[in-house]
């Protein structure tokens, strides 16, 4: 098989998904074309704020399509192959995580907004909230330790020898990267006090993205920082950012780098059907390749792209506040996810076109997808090597800091939520707990470190998807609703997620105490434990009457 068959075919099911499959989901909600939705009812213009869907969409998309879509996709396709990976994307997605998504976003909005811990508490009780908030919130940490360190490597790689002499590319990145976010927030303020046309908006913000991306790339050793450095002011940014108005940063920047994201996506298609690019990889490499076996780890690797609870999040906690009407929740919800299973298949093209090393060591999931979105660009413009990649790059830092200040906003909501406050003092206190326990893990495991954290990240964020659907499912039950399209993928990701989770319990006993590794053990017996009290709370709910909203 050819890469352009090989999309072609994903673009095909994708759209048929959306068509048919989608819209089977949207009928059983019965969605309404009104404007009494919550961005409505409780508009306050900070986080209640009805927003057009086009604008939503952008931003939601980059809400949720960070590097999750691109770094688990490419590990998983350098470990297992490209036929499984993609299968499990495209499968995946259709049934699984759009419908996730979907579901959510409906189910915070029929709840007046709320989180899904809410949900979760209206609907199993107050113990099943508590840990749903504990569950949500140790998700979140991974997800944030994670992405900021996959950020800071970004910003410190360095240009292979003898492309350009005085040139930094991780410089250059870190240089794009911030000038993106000085843009949105110029343009925040534009909308705000000046009001014009949002087309005139993107005619003047949109292009500027790019003249940024040049500019970083002629002065890269502006901001040739540490690793230690970029993770202490990734962090301070998270912290700043979490507490700023979403007129402010949130949503301009949510929609420019929507644009970031269809740019690649239009060059990520253009490049696999008109490059004429080979595929350098074998479809299959086996079930057990010494980094674990093909279930359950192929699954959980490839969180994003297939299945993410963190977009159970954004939909109900920043998202559900924007619906301007709830038919906008199939575009948004179920759309989105499925564009973002395209950005996933993109990411696993961009490894597919690169011969594994002789060394045969894998070939870091940045790097990879930096320099595939480079040759695309460079195959079909003609532009400078350099240049391409650092676009690629900074498209990858792009996704994820859309991601970074989201997480540690919903990290506020949910510690809030905990203890019931809603105050200034709280807001700081709660966001400085979200970002110094992520600090304390890359001090202690270093530059590198996602590594050890992804397979838990993976698999915490599958769970808290199914853990997601399980209060849902209790929930429709209650309302005499069909539940077959909810517990069905709920069972599925449950059972993989478990089995993934009691395998990394092992390491309380295998690795040094207070390691990274142990770390990792621990919070997997925490979490089953989380789980389990769930399954419990909702099978004590599932007979009760329906609660009043």
């Amino acid at each position: 098989m050819t890469l352009p068959v090989i999309a072609g075919t994903v673009l095909v099911v994708l759209a048929l998904g959306y068509r048919f499959y989608g819209r089977l989901i949207a009928r059983q909600y019965n969605l309404a074309n009104t404007d009494d939705t919550p961005a409505h009812r409780h508009r306050d213009d900070i986080d209640f704020v009805p927003t057009k869907p086009f604008y939503l969409f952008g931003q939601h998309f980059s809400a949720i399509a960070a590097a999750g879509p691109i770094v688990g996709p490419i590990l998983a396709t350098q470990q297992f192959g490209w036929l499984p990976a993609i299968l499990w994307i495209v499968i995946g997605v259709v049934f699984i995580g759009a419908v996730h998504d979907f579901t959510t976003l409906v189910a915070s909005v029929r709840h007046g907004g709320r989180s899904i811990a809410e949900v979760a508490k209206v609907n199993l009780g107050k113990r099943a909230w508590l840990a749903m908030l504990a569950f949500i919130w140790l998700a979140l940490i991974y997800v944030i330790v994670a992405f900021v360190d996959v950020t800071a490597s970004s910003f410190t790689t360095k240009a292979q020898p003898g492309i350009v002499s005085s040139f930094d590319q991780g410089g250059a990145v870190a240089l794009a990267g911030i000038l993106y976010l000085a843009l949105a927030l110029v343009m925040g303020l534009v909308d705000r006090y000046l009001k014009p046309k949002l087309w005139i908006q993107t005619v003047i913000f949109v292009p500027l993205i790019f003249v940024a991306v040049w500019f970083g790339t002629q002065h890269s050793t502006w901001l040739a920082h540490s690793w230690e450095l970029w993770v202490v002011l990734i962090l301070a940014y998270c912290f700043v950012a979490s507490l700023s108005p979403m007129w402010l940063l949130l949503q301009p920047r949510g929609y420019l780098g929507g644009f970031v994201l269809y740019t690649s996506l239009l060059i990520g298609v253009l490049g696999i059907f008109l490059g004429g690019f080979e595929i350098k990889r074998p479809a299959f490499e086996g079930f057990d390749t010494g980094g674990g076996m093909l279930f359950p780890f192929l699954f959980v690797t490839i969180a994003c792209g297939a299945c993410s609870g963190f977009h159970g999040l954004v939909c109900s906690g920043t998202t559900s506040k924007q619906i301007n009407r709830e038919k906008d929740c199939h575009p948004i919800g179920y759309g989105a996810m499925l564009l973002e299973a395209f950005v996933a298949v993109i990411a696993v093209a961009t490894i597919m076109i690169v011969a594994a090393p002789a060394n045969g060591k894998a070939i870091p999931a940045d790097v990879a997808y930096a320099s595939g979105i480079g040759a695309f660009v460079s195959k079909l413009t003609g532009l400078d090597p350099v240049a391409a990649t650092t676009f690629g790059a900074m498209v990858l830092s792009t996704f994820i800091f859309d991601t970074l200040d989201s997480a540690t906003r919903l990290g506020r909501y949910i510690l809030q939520e905990l203890f019931g406050t809603t105050s200034k003092l709280s807001g700081y206190l709660t966001t400085a707990a979200t970002v110094i326990v992520p600090l304390g893990f890359l001090m202690l495991a270093g530059m590198g470190s996602f590594r050890k954290f992804w397979v838990l990240f993976g698999t915490s964020n599958q769970l808290l998807a199914a853990l997601s659907l399980l209060a849902i499912a209790v929930w429709l039950k209650r309302q005499g609703k069909p539940i077959w399209y909810v517990v069905a993928p709920m069972i599925l990701v449950m059972s993989v997620t478990v089995v993934a989770l009691a395998i990394q319990t092992r390491m309380i006993v295998e690795k040094t105490f207070g390691s990274p590794d142990w770390i990792n053990g621990l919070i997997s017996a925490i979490l089953l434990g989380l789980a389990a009290l769930l399954v419990w709370f909702a099978k004590r709910a599932w007979s009760a009457a329906p609660p009043e909203l």
